[in-house]
């Protein structure tokens, strides 16, 4: 089968940067394109278009015949996560998409090529897939999902890093286990203190967060509780001596009460037992309040923490490759 009898009829797509009209076609065309993963307008809004980080020069679109048919993009820092790192060489393509009606007819390989050259033309000299914090989508490439979409990424450079898994439990009928409960009134005992944040606490919390987990997490505190999450969505753990020793959420990512995380507890005081209580104490109010499931998009299948989530009842429900491009100056 030669390229002729693969090329779909019609005018050949035109690549250009995303202009104002383009957002209803490109919500349309990615649900056609990453059936999976549908986007609503909204979040296309509060990911992209609000993102202080967006750039119309960095999301490509190709358009055909009025239609949009696929997309591309690019974004690099110009507003700091945290203090003024704007990681100067580090940029992302946090999405591409083709239409089926027109794929193997290069279309992929030209909107990741544009945005490739647009974030050279910034300095980018390494550039993640997916894995763009704050407003990713999804941690890196289902291979399972797309699998036409790993060569083209392979072919322009892209490498593995590490991989990642998204796990579910349902909580249908949940009942907190009577060894962590156990081990939550030994810890009481001990002097550790558990339970919903004062506002105080938040200080502590923030502190922890940021310090030990990078700047992503406490910003995702600060915009769930700003935005009018309530505090009884946080569970926190206090040492004896009274410092934040580490806290468990859920609901902080786009209101959505069975997405959990994030989930930490200082190094110091790991191997103790007190993540499982948290998490437990979490699973815990999920389900007085209402919720079926419990659910999170990224931890290392094989870590700590992963273990962690199985020996509560979490099984994976996805794998993603988190993939990197460098390029020497």
């Amino acid at each position: 089968m030669d390229d002729a009898t693969l090329r779909p009829e019609g005018a050949r797509p035109v690549v250009r940067a995303f202009a104002a009209g383009d957002g209803g076609g490109l919500v349309a065309a990615w649900a056609r394109s990453a059936p999976y993963d549908p986007l609503t307008r909204e979040r296309f809004r509060r990911h992209v278009l609000l993102d202080p980080n967006f750039d119309p020069a960095g999301l490509l679109v190709a358009v055909r015949d009025g239609e949009v048919v696929g997309a591309a993009y690019g974004v690099r820092r110009q507003v700091a996560v945290a203090g003024g790192d704007l990681e100067p060489a580090q940029g992302w393509v946090p999405f591409f998409f083709v239409d089926p009606a027109v794929r193997r007819t290069g279309l992929g390989r030209r909107l990741l090529t544009g945005v490739l050259d647009w974030l050279a033309g910034h300095g980018r000299t390494r550039v993640d897939f997916a894995s763009y914090t704050p407003h990713y989508f999804l941690p890196g490439l289902d291979r399972d999902a797309y699998p036409y979409a790993a060569p083209l990424l392979a072919g322009l450079g892209f490498r593995p890093r590490l991989d990642a898994a998204a796990m579910d439990r349902g909580l249908v009928g949940y009942r907190m286990p009577d060894a962590v409960r156990e081990r939550a009134a030994t810890l009481a005992a001990a002097g550790y203190r558990f339970g919903t944040p004062r506002d105080d606490d938040l200080v502590g919390l923030l502190r922890l967060a940021g310090d030990e987990f990078g700047p992503d997490w406490p910003q995702a505190i600060r915009r769930a509780l700003d935005g009018g999450a309530p505090l009884e969505r946080v569970v926190t753990a206090h040492d004896p001596s009274g410092r934040v020793a580490g806290w468990a959420m859920h609901g902080a990512y786009e209101g959505l009460t069975e997405r959990f995380g994030p989930f930490g507890v200082r190094a110091d005081q790991r191997g103790t037992g007190l993540g499982r209580v948290l998490l437990h104490l979490t699973l815990e109010r999920m389900r007085a309040a209402g919720a079926h499931g419990a659910w999170f998009l990224w931890t290392g299948e094989r870590s700590p923490a992963g273990r962690l989530y199985r020996s509560a009842g979490f099984a994976t429900t996805r794998t993603f490759q988190v993939l990197r491009r460098e390029v020497r100056p």
